[in-house]
């Protein structure tokens, strides 16, 4: 998409083993691995995963955190900087989700109804958490 109005282009996630995350979320999220064979390959610094046309999620290496001097305190970010990350869904895409979840033993929250977000009211939120203990939330808006 080439137009300028304000969008998420990526997240930096802290992961211990960023061939195994991108595994993670490409079977339990179908997303699309991005750079692992690059990474396992030593010539990028981390793999990513597309979450859509235009957002991914940067797996970087927890070893990758005293590197971060971009501004003073980053790199003490590493493990815990985020709260979570909220994915808003199709319903067919929330219910397949949860589905994917549940059958590979992935722990998910009790369903929630009608959480303020970016788009309004969502009708349905579930939270879940990676296995290096980033915790998610999906969401869908009809």
């Amino acid at each position: 998409m080439t137009d300028n109005t304000p969008r998420l282009d990526h997240v930096v996630l802290w992961v211990r083993d960023p061939v195994a995350a991108a595994e993670f979320y490409e079977k339990a999220l179908g997303m699309e691995p991005l750079r692992v064979t690059e990474y396992a390959a030593g010539t990028a610094s981390f793999p990513s995963v597309r979450l859509n046309e235009e957002t991914i999620f940067d797996l970087a290496p927890l070893t990758m955190a005293e590197r971060m001097t971009m501004v003073p305190g980053a790199a003490d970010s590493a493990g815990h900087p985020v709260n979570h990350v909220c994915l808003a869904l199709a319903p067919d895409d929330f219910d397949a989700l949860r589905d994917r979840l549940e059958r590979q033993a992935v722990p998910v929250s009790d369903f929630t109804h009608d959480a303020y977000g970016a788009r309004g009211m969502a009708r349905r939120s579930f939270y879940f958490r990676d296995p290096d203990g980033n915790v998610f939330e999906a969401r869908h808006y009809t």
